[in-house]
């Protein structure tokens, strides 16, 4: 019996057991935010590295972007991921920044995989800011994003970053055997229609549907969209309303506007038999609230001083949200 560095005692060559598992939401660069939320929740720095003497962490992805704190809050969660003290599946951020910086190659009609826009220049902006000075840490964080599993299947939970698609995710285990993706699968991903891209949009961004008649949505963030964002999980929708999931309202009356059956038919509807999934990305605000039983969004809007939420799963099959945990993003305490 040997005594693993987080205080667990496991046996020779065994995996650490733990007693239940903090499933956090988008850090986003919020570095002492997440060190609070971390010590709240009871985890301590051992020689540097936020431990839990018999829990772990489990990040949902998007560390990365926007907030104050990058390049700090990213050596946080690798350095615990690195040690056995948490795990994390890639968040479209994560996955934006490979595709930005990772070139195309010959033959694509494009320089990188994911193009250099103004749209994408700015949201990427602070994470290269911030490491401006780093480059060799950027490209061994790239490298290691790169290692990051798409969802995980833990006992009695699920994990992903935006959408549980279960026949997508069995397809992509039959075809490759895993849960993470290589440097084929993420050039494969740029390309428009493909299995790759598919996955990647669904799992790291959700599902949506098209607007109608031309119409178009300019969001809080000032960008004009075709689609909007749509719940997973809903059931029996009839309307526009009974599905929109989004900060951003529906320009005039389309909330109450009817589905279409074709528009039905493209919705998923997570069972309510599955076991609980914990999801990020929705830049939810106010009180932490379970979305169904077994379906908890932990983005509740950090890097907008919204909260940096967690969720503290102990094997029950029904969630309870008296087992939501957070902290306050405050400017003038977490800057």
């Amino acid at each position: 019996m040997g005594s693993h560095p987080g205080g667990r005692c496991v046996n020779a060559g065994q995996s650490p057991v733990f007693s239940g598992y903090d499933i956090i939401g988008d850090v986003h660069g919020c570095a002492h935010a997440l060190q609070a939320l971390l010590e709240k929740m009871g985890y301590e720095p051992i020689n540097g590295i936020y431990r839990h003497q018999n829990r772990q962490a489990i990040f949902v992805g998007d560390v990365i972007d926007r907030g104050p704190r990058i390049r700090e809050a990213l050596r946080i969660v690798r350095d615990m991921v690195e040690a056995g003290s948490a795990q994390m599946v890639m968040g479209n951020h994560e996955y934006n920044a490979l595709g930005y910086c990772t070139r195309a190659r010959p033959g694509s009609p494009h320089t990188y995989l994911r193009e250099h826009t103004a749209r994408h220049n700015r949201t990427i902006e602070q994470t290269l800011k911030q490491f401006e000075q780093h480059p060799l840490e950027l490209q061994a964080h790239l490298d290691w994003f790169l290692s990051l599993p798409l969802f995980l299947e833990m006992p009695g939970f699920r994990v992903v970053h935006a959408c549980w698609d279960d026949e997508l995710i069995q397809a992509y285990k039959n075809r490759y055997g895993r849960a993470t993706i290589d440097m084929d699968f993420l050039h494969d991903s740029s390309v428009p229609g493909s299995f790759a891209g598919r996955v990647m949009d669904r799992l790291l961004r959700g599902t949506d549907l098209p607007l109608p008649d031309g119409l178009t949505i300019k969001g809080g963030d000032g960008y004009i969209r075709k689609h909007f964002r749509t719940r997973f999980w809903a059931r029996d929708p009839r309307t526009y309303a009974d599905v929109v999931f989004q900060p951003d309202a529906l320009p005039g009356e389309l909330a109450s506007r009817e589905l279409s059956a074709e528009e039905r038919r493209k919705l998923l509807c997570y069972p309510e038999s599955a076991p609980p999934v914990f999801v990020g990305h929705y830049w939810l605000s106010g009180r932490p609230e379970l979305l169904r039983p077994n379906v908890a969004c932990l983005d509740y809007s950090a890097v907008k001083y919204g909260s940096l939420v967690a969720y503290r799963f102990d094997g029950e099959t029904a969630l309870s949200a008296d087992k939501f945990v957070w902290v306050d993003v405050e400017p003038k305490r977490f800057d």
